[in-house]
């Protein structure tokens, strides 16, 4: 196994960690914020739970990340190197700064960057919608543009529901909704290693059948387990900065709105999951915080200002993380 190789398996990985610390940390964001659970107690539910998600759903969401890109099996390894150092890179730097940041798009980012240098337009599988499976580049960002808009849906029509049916409901009520949430932040993990450790499983699936180690675009079981493990230390390291962001910044929780958030994120992602709709998880449950601040008729309680700067990070990862990219496939190329 030659060294390229070596490396860009191990920018995968490196991936996932940086994965766990961001997007991983969101699932447990209204656990901790709620005071429902100590942080050490929320962190070891949500690596239990990340670790079971992607050997309990499968692969869709793997084969269609191993699919946007379409180039010569010589030049599969720098690129791909190349968009997963730059999507590395932004996460880093958006963790530092407790800034809320989409892995997906910045690994969809990075990865279209480096093939467009790397053949051009026809180095990259535009794609869309197969059905409902999302194909290439284009159903990749439609599943993670659609995905945060339904995850604020399903928030607002939640917590409208519960308020409803518990306006008579005593103290007793909030306890258990707040023992619930347990539950509801399992659910969130493993929906989301289902979705994330199973990007990471697909770009080393791409390595692997560039190389010429496997025989089809199918992940094997040591990498889906490598790519588990690595997110559930992301999530051990801990993203702090980042829970304090969605769980107090945007708006404040209580019990009930920790529980609305919580189901109304899994339920999408673990949907989208099945689906093989690659989304963030960071983005999803970000706008569902802010859904329930809707749905409690409290949108001038939003803290509007958080809500503009997540959303500027979100709409320059893919420009910042393509631009990277295309460098660090240059500053590569040289290297070799």
């Amino acid at each position: 196994m030659d060294a390229a190789l070596v490396l860009a398996l191990a920018l995968a990985l490196a991936f996932a960690v940086t994965n766990g610390l961001h997007d991983a940390s969101n699932a447990i964001a209204t656990l901790v914020a709620t005071r429902a659970a100590r942080p050490r107690h929320a962190l070891a539910l949500a690596a239990v739970f990340n670790l079971l998600g992607p050997l309990v759903v499968g692969a869709a969401v793997a084969k269609a990340i191993a699919g946007i890109v379409t180039i010569d099996a010589s030049e599969a390894v720098a690129v791909i190197g190349a968009g997963l150092l730059a999507a590395v890179a932004w996460n880093l730097i958006t963790w530092r700064w407790g800034l809320p940041s989409s892995s997906g798009h910045a690994l969809v980012g990075g990865l279209v960057g480096a093939a467009l240098v790397a053949g051009g337009t026809g180095a990259v599988r535009w794609g869309g919608l197969d059905g409902v499976h999302p194909v290439g580049v284009l159903g990749a960002l439609i599943a993670l543009a659609i995905s945060p808009p339904l995850g604020a849906l399903a928030a607002f029509v939640l917590v409208r529901a519960l308020r409803r049916g518990a306006r008579r409901a005593s103290r007793r009520f909030n306890e258990l909704a707040q023992a619930a949430q347990w539950a509801t932040s399992a659910t969130l993990a493993f929906s989301h290693g289902a979705n994330d450790a199973q990007k990471s499983a697909g770009v080393i699936a791409a390595l692997l059948l560039a190389d010429g180690r496997i025989d089809v675009l199918s992940a094997p079981l040591w990498a889906t387990i490598g790519c588990a493990v690595a997110l559930t230390i992301g999530t051990a390291a801990g993203g702090w900065a980042i829970v304090r962001t969605v769980g107090r910044r945007i708006y404040h929780l209580h019990p009930v709105d920790g529980l609305c958030s919580q189901g109304a994120s899994a339920a999408v992602i673990l949907g989208a999951s099945l689906l093989g709709a690659p989304t963030s998880t960071t983005q999803v449950v970000a706008s569902s915080v802010v859904g329930v601040g809707g749905g409690r008729r409290r949108w001038h309680h939003v803290r509007w200002a958080v809500v503009r700067q997540m959303s500027l990070a979100w709409l320059v990862t893919m420009p910042v993380t393509a631009a990277g990219a295309a460098l660090v496939l240059l500053g590569w190329r040289w290297a070799s």
